[in-house]
């Protein structure tokens, strides 16, 4: 009778396995027909329409771009993010929320990429590839995703710029807000007063920029995100770099020690006397690992 039973369960997991791997596979082929779609319905173009652009804040600087991304854009940023999700997953069973790095060559990539170079006149060889993240809906209470300066550098790579294209409409919650902004604005610092202007809508996209033109960090450029309360919130977020990116890192430059220069005007900055009139940028703070340590002595 044991045997009868331990035979029927195998029997019932190996029936319940070969339907999910069946499903996986469906799934997989209906996401790879959505995008081969998608792909041959496209109207490109690499225009900017600076009518469209509205300056949200001067510091931090902050621009919304209206229509950024067509639907069909947005529709096919999402089926890469789940191909490659169910991709990546196939061997460890379903996952409840999706993520992607669109690290891949792609034409529809490359030309979202090259409007972005074009808006923000930042070259795309400083940027990283596209950050793809699903958010459902959270529970109401505290600000989510918070960043500082420490937290996007990488081998002390500097981030320059951070555009963050949605790619589906959040009815409710969901906002970038700058906690640090000048002067204070509720607006923008608070989630229960976030200006519906900086509301997720699908095709929008936020810019905001984390140094000075001098390039001094922006400390006022520090932000958070509201909990996504009412609706799905797709995102893509592109970092910009003040270094081109090297095999997915920041270049930058060394010596083989942990005392280095991340900027060959270094030297000529620290000559002048700016590692006593801008010591965080030059030397560095808890949030952020100074540019030129070396030339000011600093290690």
């Amino acid at each position: 009778m044991a045997s009868i039973s331990l035979l029927l369960a195998l029997f019932v997991f190996s029936v319940i396995g070969t339907s999910l791997a069946e499903s996986r596979k469906e799934l997989r082929n209906k996401q790879e027909i959505t995008l081969q779609t998608l792909k041959h319905s496209f109207h490109y173009s690499n225009r900017i329409n600076p009518s469209r652009v509205v300056q949200i804040s001067w510091q931090p600087r902050v621009f919304l771009y209206k229509g950024f991304l067509s639907d069909k854009e947005c529709d096919y940023l999402i089926s890469l993010a789940y191909a490659l999700k169910e991709e990546s997953s196939a061997d460890d069973g379903p996952s409840e929320r999706v993520g992607a790095s669109l690290d891949m060559e792609d034409g529809i990539l490359a030309r979202i990429d090259e409007r972005l170079s074009a808006w923000t006149f930042l070259p795309k060889e400083n940027s990283k590839p596209l950050q793809v993240i699903h958010y459902e809906p959270e529970q109401n209470g505290q600000n989510l995703d918070y960043f500082t300066n420490k937290t996007n550098l990488e081998l002390s790579g500097t981030l320059m710029a951070t555009v963050v294209l949605y790619l589906s409409t959040a009815t409710q919650g969901g906002q970038i807000l700058f906690p640090e902004s000048v002067p204070k604005s509720s607006s923008l610092s608070n989630c229960n007063n976030s200006s519906q202007i900086l509301q997720p809508v699908k095709g929008n996209a936020i810019l905001f920029f984390s140094l000075y033109p001098s390039a001094s960090p922006d400390q006022s450029s520090f932000h958070a995100r509201c909990p996504v309360l009412e609706g799905d919130m797709w995102s893509a977020t592109k970092y910009f770099y003040a270094k081109p990116i090297n095999k997915g890192k920041v270049s930058v430059i060394s010596d083989g020690g942990e005392c280095t220069d991340e900027d060959d005007s270094c030297a000529a900055w620290a000559a002048t006397g700016e590692c006593q009139r801008n010591p965080v940028f030059m030397i560095g703070s808890p949030d952020y690992f100074g540019t030129c340590r070396k030339s000011c002595n600093a290690c």
